[in-house]
């Protein structure tokens, strides 16, 4: 099985802690060059000059808030100056909760802008590097919400819909250009945003954080939360040419909570 990404160049977003770094990481043990990317100059450093490397890996960062676009193609574009980007991780923080009838639709056009906006500007950006090379790797980081809404979710649940669905039009489009298109999609998973959320439902339900994770771990099958490097192992199987013929699905990496197929 070929998981050499030697030669390879990789973008990761939201690289500078928990899924991202991980994937970042991932990618890098595998041979590619990554180029994290997220808003903490001094944390996305610190995650560069931790990754592998070997030869022909000159991992670099670009430090920039996504939800600016135009500052985001402009960096990423001066990136694009040094070679293509063949790997791409989508990956963005997701809208504050609250139910969908109560959101002002404000936020659900912030939403829409920085993720699918975003995102769209960015494709058109890394495509034509990866229709040059014959070889396109894009990876979303979404949510299981894809397969099953979340309570309390109302903004994230619509913006993730809307990202699977431009996905998996883009898998179609794309797919003859040796461009695969995919969805990978966290469950409870071990990371700084879910310790705290576990720190905020516990203050609201005046219990202790130990009660509250018992009881999210009780909903996991496996019984357990998983682990960043367990989500970035998926990431960078996809990300690889072993993966070449798996094209626009979403996989829940979720020790089996989805309860839809």
């Amino acid at each position: 099985m070929n998981l050499d990404l030697s030669g390879k160049r990789a973008l990761v977003c939201g690289a500078s802690q928990g899924l991202g770094e991980a994937c970042a990481r991932q990618l890098a043990e595998q041979g590619a060059e990554v180029v994290v990317l997220a808003r903490s100059a001094d944390k996305l450093e610190r995650v560069c000059q931790s990754l592998a490397t070997g030869q022909q890996q000159n991992h670099s960062f670009i430090a920039v808030d996504a939800a600016d676009t135009e500052a985001l193609s402009a960096a990423v574009g001066a990136e694009l100056v040094k070679g293509p980007l063949h790997i791409w991780v989508n990956n963005t923080g997701g809208p504050a909760p609250g139910p969908a009838h109560l959101a002002n639709p404000e936020a659900y056009a912030a939403a829409f802008n920085q993720h699918l906006v975003g995102a769209q500007a960015l494709l058109q950006l890394l495509l034509p590097g990866m229709r040059s090379a014959g070889y396109g790797r894009i990876l979303n980081v979404l949510s299981t919400s894809v397969k099953t809404p979340i309570p309390n979710l109302g903004v994230s649940n619509s913006i993730r819909a809307a990202m699977a669905n431009w996905a998996k039009t883009l898998a179609g489009e794309l797919a003859s250009d040796g461009i695969t298109v995919n969805n990978v999609l966290p469950g409870l998973t071990q990371t700084a945003r879910l310790d705290s959320l576990i720190g905020h439902m516990a203050h609201n339900a005046g219990k202790s954080t130990e009660e509250v994770s018992q009881a999210m771990r009780a909903t996991v099958p496996v019984r357990r939360f998983g682990k960043p490097e367990e989500f970035a192992n998926a990431v960078g199987f996809l990300a690889s040419p072993a993966a070449a013929f798996i094209n626009g699905v979403s996989l829940p990496i979720d020790g089996g909570s989805t309860v839809s197929l």
